[in-house]
């Protein structure tokens, strides 16, 4: 009997149980800054979960763009995914090894914004996994079984630059940036070059590593997201978009606001890297 994925986290425990499950993928969707000096294919290979499949989010983002790391039309998406085994049937358990939840959200955002709800981020990712004593795999993934996805757009959950602007004028939703509090204070460049200093007028500033238990990568329990997010200015009576440099960390801001609130919300795709070089 297939059991229910809970979303949108995942357990280890949870993982762990029910891991080697025909129609249960496991996603590694690792991707750092290039200043991390870290490779995320040559740790998947020095280690990654049992039966994993490794997610190029750079490989997979839209070709038709000079924007980083922008959602891909659907053809696009659906060919990423039947190459790594994971079909409209599958249960997706997505994670990274940042430790800070830094870019398994944005597979897990990708996915459901094509329309594909049975999808969970790994609470804590591979460094809850392996402080667990769960086993791990060496080396490239397994062949993925064949795999027919079907992607069905979800515009409710993007936002583009034209959506941003009324928001800005009219104050109809709250801009929630994922950014470090230099960078979003503009005491600091930008990581990407020919970017403006600072933030989007009105935005208020929740960073992403602040979502989660740092001893252990887990999310912070709903209560205590709640009181960030509140502290941080978010009105819960109005709708939020989540924003970041380039769209990656704000999806875990979209998890962790659904978390604190249930109730899910856009991104804004292009993020800083867009408003930072175009924006008024």
């Amino acid at each position: 009997m297939t059991s229910t994925l809970p979303t949108p986290l995942a357990s280890p425990e949870w993982l762990a149980a029910h891991l080697g499950e025909a129609d249960l993928a496991v996603v590694d969707a690792s991707w750092y800054l290039p200043q991390q000096a870290r490779d995320p294919r040559a740790e998947f290979l020095a280690g990654h979960i049992p039966g994993a499949r490794w997610f190029d989010l750079d490989a997979a983002s839209a070709l038709d763009t000079d924007l980083p790391h922008m959602l891909p039309d659907g053809d696009r998406f659906r060919a990423t995914m039947e190459t790594l085994g994971v079909g409209s049937a599958s249960r997706v358990v997505v994670y990274d090894g940042s430790g800070t939840q830094m870019s398994a959200p944005r597979l897990w955002w990708m996915l459901r914004v094509h329309g594909h709800a049975q999808v969970a981020v790994l609470d804590g990712g591979m460094m809850a996994w392996r402080k667990g004593g769960h086993p791990v795999e060496f080396g490239p993934a397994r062949p993925p079984p064949a795999a027919t996805f079907v992607a069905r757009l979800r515009p409710e959950l993007v936002r583009d630059r034209a959506d941003i602007v009324p928001v800005l004028e009219d104050s109809s939703a709250t801009l929630v940036d994922a950014r470090s509090r230099e960078r979003f204070q503009g005491l600091v460049d930008e990581p990407r070059p020919g970017l403006r200093r600072g933030h989007m007028p009105g935005a208020c500033n929740l960073p992403f590593t602040e979502l989660v238990d740092p001893a252990t990568g887990r999310y912070l329990p709903a209560g205590d997201l709640r009181s960030r997010f509140l502290d941080a200015g978010v009105d819960p009576s109005r709708p939020a978009i989540a924003t970041c440099g380039s769209g990656v960390t704000a999806s875990s801001l979209a998890l962790a606001l659904q978390l604190a609130f249930g109730s899910e919300v856009p991104v804004y795709d292009g993020s800083w890297a867009e408003w930072g070089r175009v924006g008024p």
